[in-house]
């Protein structure tokens, strides 16, 4: 019965095709619409990192003093000063730890025929990798010697590998960063994440780095930071020195903690860690905090989707109703139209729930097809995104599941624009129309 609905419905379209193609136009804007902002927001809101996001824990200390506040909702600070970062990443108390920071360097092999190129890098611990589930395509990580020496070692991306040496394995092969010379260790494979949850402070949606080295270099050599710099207080900073043992705030510091207990103790020990350095001068509040996030509850804390976003898609499903009402008085004219056919065929036995059936399979029809059409208009306007400039590239693709989501969508609307069209059209009453014929 359904497949021979199915072909009434094909039929139906193409008798009025004028009509038919009008709704499946506004079908296919309105969920063409609606899927280019839903699609962005699916990806903006995703766990970047499902497997560990509950085991993962970002640190925040409250180290200003009393009376000192800070902008964010609980007033805690964001990142943590280097000495705090050094302290706890010494310490080791957490199954693995990462002290890291954006730094950067020109890239280049010494050679005039290759042009420097300008790349961000992360300074990090070597647990970071495995932390973090950073696949490795070529070599492995620096040693745990190295993380405390702070030897010349990187980590490279394969696009990095790509541009200085065509590819391959290059392993035990030498790079300059800036004037000093590394030598590589690992070669990364194309890592990316659905929102750079680990620094959120440069842009949640940046790419991850293509150059990685060991954090005992930010004291070692003095780096500096290319991302956000935080006081509360003034210090009289004239030195790189004089930085790594201020109170600004440039660093962040992710722990991995198994289970509740790990965390209970992690958490233990942070506020004996508070209790020392208050001893030593620091935290000079009565009571200073300490709060650890895991990656869901930190990428919310950080409003990485804001509510700019959530208006947009509705706004995007209020323009679909809009499209929707347009199509229910299209049905509704069509469908009367077609009344004293209906007449006539209820006439000859045909039972209520058969001709609202029937109309339904048609409208369903008209869904599958605006869906499919939909997810056209869709990719024209998530191109569209990925060509603007707006910092959401990465973000503007389709995957699986909003391509199913769409004609599950579009046909679901549809069904909701038809039932009263195909609930009038059954109510037809037969004798009317046999006396007209």
């Amino acid at each position: 019965m359904f497949l021979h609905y199915l072909d009434l419905s094909w039929r139906s379209l193409k008798r009025t095709p004028l009509v038919s193609f009008l709704m499946v136009l506004a079908i296919a804007i309105g969920i063409g619409i609606t899927m280019t902002s839903l699609s962005v927001y699916h990806m903006m809101s995703m766990d970047p990192i499902p497997a560990k996001s509950k085991q993962l824990f970002m640190v925040q200390l409250e180290t200003m003093d009393e009376g000192e506040g800070w902008w964010t909702s609980d007033n805690m600070p964001k990142q943590l000063t280097f000495q705090d970062s050094e302290n706890l990443q010494l310490a080791a108390q957490a199954p693995k730890q990462a002290a890291m920071v954006k730094t950067g360097f020109a890239v280049h092999l010494n050679n005039p025929d290759f042009k420097p190129l300008l790349q961000p890098t992360r300074a990090t611990g070597r647990d970071f990798f495995s932390m973090f589930n950073v696949p490795f395509l070529y070599g492995s990580v620096w040693s745990e010697e190295a993380d405390i020496t702070g030897d010349s070692l990187v980590v490279i991306g394969e696009s990095l590998n790509q541009q200085l040496f065509g590819g391959g394995n290059n392993i035990g092969k030498t790079l300059y960063l800036d004037d000093e010379m590394y030598t590589i260790v690992g070669i990364i494979k194309t890592w990316s994440l659905a929102s750079k949850f680990y620094d959120l402070n440069n842009g949640a949606f940046r790419e991850t780095e293509q150059v990685y080295i060991p954090f005992a270099q930010v004291r070692l050599k003095e780096l500096e930071s290319w991302g956000n710099n935080n006081g509360w207080k003034h210090e009289d900073i004239q030195t790189a020195k004089d930085k790594l043992n201020s109170e600004i705030l440039w660093l962040q510091f992710w722990v991995e903690l198994p289970d509740q207990q790990s965390v209970e103790q992690y958490q233990a020990f942070l506020n004996n860690y508070i209790q020392e350095q208050k001893k030593v001068g620091r935290f000079k509040r009565d009571n200073p905090r300490v709060v650890i996030r895991n990656v869901n509850q930190w990428l919310q804390y950080n409003e990485v989707v804001s509510e700019d976003n959530k208006i947009l898609v509705g706004l995007s499903f209020m323009f679909l109703a809009v499209c929707l009402a347009n199509i229910l008085g299209l049905l509704l004219a069509k469908f009367l139209r077609r009344a004293p056919e209906v007449g006539v065929r209820r006439a000859l036995g045909a039972s209520k729930n058969q001709v609202f059936a029937q109309h339904l399979v048609e409208v369903l029809v008209l869904g599958l097809l605006g869906g499919v059409c939909g997810i056209l208009v869709a990719q024209l306007g998530l191109m569209g995104i990925r060509h603007s400039g707006s910092g959401y590239e990465a973000l503007a693709v389709m995957n699986l599941k909003m391509y199913l989501s769409a004609p599950l969508i579009s046909m679901t609307a549809c069904v909701l624009a038809g039932l009263y069209p195909a609930w009038l059209v059954c109510r037809t009453n037969p004798a009317i129309y046999l006396k007209s014929q």
